[in-house]
């Protein structure tokens, strides 16, 4: 559906749940940065929770990145059921981008 102009998107909805949780359901990983609305309010929580379920319930590799990620699956309940979980998601996503990071290249210099 079209956002009304003037209108934000602050969560997704149950139509939007389904979908990324069917395409996650064969996935053999997953890395998951970036939370799917403004979880912090609660009202706007659900599509966040719902895919941090979706996630730890995937039989796969999960990784999650960035702070507010970390947080989300925390306050879902779920952290103990994901693989990995950094709150460096910028920099995780730099170094996927096959982007050199000044913390590990000072590592690899000695």
């Amino acid at each position: 559906q079209e956002i009304p102009n003037g209108w934000k998107a602050v969560d997704i909805g149950p139509a939007s749940v389904k979908l990324f949780s069917v395409a996650l359901e064969n996935a053999k990983t997953i890395l998951w940065n970036g939370p799917m609305g403004v979880f912090e309010v609660d009202a706007f929580s659900r599509g966040t929770y719902a895919i941090a379920h979706s996630v730890a319930d995937a039989y796969a590799l999960t990784i999650v990145g960035g702070g507010d990620t970390d947080l989300a699956v925390s306050r879902a309940g779920v952290s103990e059921s994901i693989s990995f979980i950094s709150t460096g998601g910028g920099a995780a996503l730099e170094l996927l981008e096959g982007k050199a990071l000044p913390g590990l290249m000072a590592l690899t210099d000695k």
